[in-house]
């Protein structure tokens, strides 16, 4: 495994393992809109390392194992690194963009960094197949597509306790700073950029007509 990933990793276990064992450790460092707007900045990033309970840990350290190589291989470590944080930081901001009324909002979870890193294995692989349900064989880009509407429902909806808008800013960073580093992907997969790009415009829209 390469060593990046596996600081990653393992950093997400042990500071979420810290928030299972300790409720204040826990609350100091979770997202909550109101400690960020007071000037605790530093929850945008700490909040990406707990995590609610050990599914929602394996989950987001699973989906990481599987996208993550397809980045380095691509890109190498150090962009891997940019992408996931600079990706955290999108799902954060976005959230507080969308919630920044609501003081007692709060969320944990890397799912922002992680969904940035999947859409950045997209873009640079769009061809690749993934198994829904570990089953059912599917063209990522589809599945990409599919999976920011389905947040745009989820952040209209507000009937769960999904962070949709995080991983919508995440998908968001991800896909930004991809195209950023790599302009040809613009070119050498110009259909794949244009139709990953149709969710995103359809959120800021909606957003605009006060849909959200």
């Amino acid at each position: 495994m390469n060593i990046s990933l596996m600081v990653i990793i393992i950093a997400n276990v042990l500071f979420s393992f810290k928030g299972f064992n300790d409720s204040a450790f826990f609350r100091k460092f979770e997202f909550h809109i109101g400690s960020v707007r007071a000037g605790e900045q530093i929850r945008l990033f700490s909040s990406g390392f707990l995590h609610a309970d050990i599914g929602h840990l394996a989950f987001n350290m699973l989906t990481l194992y599987f996208f993550a190589p397809v980045v380095i291989a691509y890109l190498g470590s150090i962009s891997f690194v940019i992408i996931y944080f600079g990706s955290l930081l999108f799902g954060s901001l976005l959230t507080i963009a969308f919630h920044k009324e609501d003081y007692n909002y709060r969320a944990v979870g890397a799912s922002g960094a992680v969904t940035g890193i999947v859409y950045s294995a997209i873009l640079l692989q769009p061809d690749m197949m993934l198994g829904l349900f570990f089953i059912i064989p599917i063209p990522a880009y589809l599945f990409g597509i599919a999976y920011l509407l389905y947040s745009i429902y989820g952040m209209r909806a507000k009937n769960d306790t999904i962070g949709h808008t995080a991983h919508f800013g995440g998908a968001i960073g991800g896909y930004l700073i991809t195209l950023a580093m790599n302009p040809y992907l613009v070119v050498a997969h110009s259909l794949m950029v244009v139709l990953l790009a149709i969710p995103v415009l359809i959120l800021f829209v909606m957003a605009k007509m006060g849909k959200l």
